[in-house]
Parts: structure tokens; sequence; C-alpha cells
């Protein structure tokens, strides 16, 4: 069918291989999918390896990656729970370089590069081609001393600065709320104007690609049952500006 082992079958349909159109085709009209589909993602695959600005960071993204990053460049809109830490899209490169710190999967030489293209990914600030995006964050990410209170401090305040525009909706899951949707862990959401919304679950080497109606459905539900057991965006931003005093009092005591 594609004239490779099975073995990189598997990991072209887990997310583990950067896809590239003709595989794509070859393997949805074997699984029979219907034409508008094939045609579907075998053009969001061409797109997404076309204009790779992150070239230049090749070498620092892992190719199972790379194909996540070229669809999230062509979304027009982006949901993500998370339950631990900050998503790409939210952190400062303080935050982003503290997080790889002792990173098995990243080599110390190597960090510098990966937040750096951490950094370009981001388009909630881009004026031309902005992202829209909603998050809804359990308190505890708020909580955690990712790289001490000066530079947790640094990050919340830009979360509030991020708040504030038009595309961004950053709701917090208070640790009240015992019970909800995210329990069974972490998702994203990607939706395009001209094509159907893709789910997208990271593991730590590789990820799974949702992209049948039916499932994509179940996790939209899930998301807005998230959104709604959350805070609201005012109440979240106290919440963020509740931590930044503690920390405030923290770094002054």
């Amino acid at each position: 069918m594609l004239g490779c082992t099975q073995a990189k079958i598997t990991y072209l349909e887990m997310g583990r291989n950067q896809q590239k159109p003709d595989e794509v085709t070859a393997l949805l009209r074997f699984y029979g999918a219907d034409v508008e589909h094939v045609d579907r993602m075998a053009s969001l695959a061409a797109r997404a390896d076309q204009g790779t600005w992150w070239a230049h960071f090749s070498g620092a993204v892992p190719q199972w990656f790379k194909t996540f990053i070229g669809l999230e460049g062509l979304a027009a809109a982006e949901f993500t729970y998370e339950p631990l830490v900050l998503p790409g899209q939210l952190q400062t490169p303080e935050y982003a370089m503290a997080m790889l710190d002792g990173n098995i999967r990243v080599p110390p030489m190597e960090a510098a590069q990966v937040v750096r293209a951490r950094m370009a990914r981001q388009r909630l600030t881009d004026d031309t081609n902005p992202l829209r995006f909603s998050a809804v964050l359990e308190e505890y990410v708020l909580q955690r001393m990712v790289g001490g209170p000066a530079v947790m401090r640094a990050q919340l305040e830009h979360l509030l600065v991020l708040a504030q525009r038009d595309n961004v909706d950053l709701l917090v899951m208070p640790a009240s709320v015992a019970v909800h949707d995210g329990l069974d862990g972490d998702f994203m959401l990607l939706d395009f104007d001209e094509a159907q919304s893709i789910g997208y679950i990271e593991y730590p080497t590789g990820a799974l690609y949702l992209q049948e109606p039916e499932q994509i459905a179940v996790y939209q539900l899930s998301a807005e049952r998230l959104r709604a057991a959350a805070l609201s965006a005012s109440d979240s931003a106290d919440l963020i500006s509740a931590h930044i005093s503690e920390l405030t009092t923290m770094m002054e005591g």
C-alpha cells in the first residue's frame, strides 16, 4: 500500500511521524474513508508541510510533533484543557526554560533552541493572524512553582495581559470542583475555517489525532462542560491576581 513497514504505518496513525499528503491519502483510502475526508486530511497535511517557519528549529522539534505545529499554524481556533502545566501558547520564555530543567527528552544544550521554537509558535498576539484561543486550567497550574517565585509571578502577570485580548479566553478550574470531565486527561481541539475540527492528545513520545465526527463531538461537549464548570473569565483573572499577590508577599518576606 505505502511501500513501507508496518511500524511506519503505525507511527503515521499515531502521529509519531510527519504525515505526507500521499501517505495520508493512501491510508485513508485503505480504511474506506469518505472521499471528502480523504481530500480534507490530505489538503491539511500538504498545507501543514508548506512554508515551514520552524525549519530553522527543525533539529529541536521531534519528528512526530512537526505535524501538530503545522496544523496549529493553520488553525483558526484552539481549545485546550491542561491539568498540570501551562499550554505552550501561554508560556513566557523563562517559564518554558524552567519546564525543560532536567527533562529526559531535551538535552541541556538544546533547551534554548526548544524555547525559541515554542515562542515562535505563539500566535495570540499576532495582529495579522491571531489564534482564537480558549483554555481551561486547573488551579494547581497556578500554584506549581515552576522556575521559582519570580519566574512564576512574571508568568501569571503575562496570563493577565493575554486574558485582556479579545481572542483569548482563560478560565480556571477551582480546586473546589472535585469531579469534572477533564479528569480523563488533557486534550486539544483545533478548529479550521475550511475543514473539520481535529482532536489532539499528546503523550511523551507521540500523539493521537482524532478525526471522526463522533469522536470530535464528544470532546467538543467535554470542552463546553469544562468551560461551564470553571470560574468565569473575570473570576479567573481575580484568582490569578490573588496568586500574584501571594508570590509578591513571599518574595518580599
